[in-house]
């Protein structure tokens, strides 16, 4: 198997993604290549930006069907970010769009008006916030609960299965910070801004066997 691939579709932070891993001891390989895709051992759909935007860039890279037929394959998988948005079934960000649909849910706002302890919360949600774990999957193994990860964003998922959800994160109201479904895991917050607990993520997904 050719190890760790990163999807490069034009939107996300390929080369911090990278750097993360070769940190913690592993290589990975940036490419929109579906041969390497197809060879990885480890996929990662990382993704910044908009939902749509993304998708359009995942078709006009003909990257949809490689990233569907990695998931299937069994594989691990991680997306990051937009890459966790994705897989949802479709995104209310500008209108509706249709999503990968892995897994049953939809992408949404944060309320307006959210309100904390008197102050008014910024849109979007950006910096420092705690995970609280749901599920312990293995990329969340050794991981204390309550541990800190970097968020940047304006929209979460709303799983229809609750039995995804891996951590749960607060602002303004409890959102749903990552899941874990088979050999799938992906997260709202950037493991590889994340300093020490998010390397501690992407080691964990890089030596993760299934």
């Amino acid at each position: 198997m050719g190890g760790i691939v990163i999807i490069d579709y034009d939107r996300g932070n390929l080369r911090s993604v990278q750097k993360g891993f070769e940190r913690m001891g592993h290589q990975a390989k940036v490419s929109r290549s579906p041969q390497d895709i197809a060879d990885a051992s480890h996929v990662v759909l990382p993704g910044v930006g908009a939902f749509a935007d993304c998708m359009d860039n995942l078709e006009r890279f003909e990257l949809i069907d490689p990233v569907l037929a990695a998931i299937a394959s069994g594989k691990p998988f991680l997306g990051i970010c937009l890459g966790l948005q994705l897989l949802f079934t479709e995104s209310e960000e500008f209108g509706h769009r249709k999503g990968l649909n892995i897994i049953p849910g939809k992408v949404q706002p944060f309320p307006k008006d959210m309100v904390h302890e008197g102050e008014r919360l910024k849109v979007p949600h950006m910096g420092w916030n705690r995970l609280h774990m749901a599920r312990r999957g293995p990329v969340f193994d050794h991981l204390d609960e309550g541990a800190y990860a970097y968020f940047v964003h304006s929209y979460h998922v709303v799983p229809e299965e609750l039995e995804v959800v891996a951590t749960t994160s607060q602002y303004g109201i409890l959102f749903v910070s990552s899941i874990w479904k088979d050999n799938i895991v992906a997260c709202q917050f950037h493991p590889e801004k994340s300093d020490k607990v998010g390397l501690e993520m992407l080691k964990n997904f890089a030596e993760w066997k299934i």
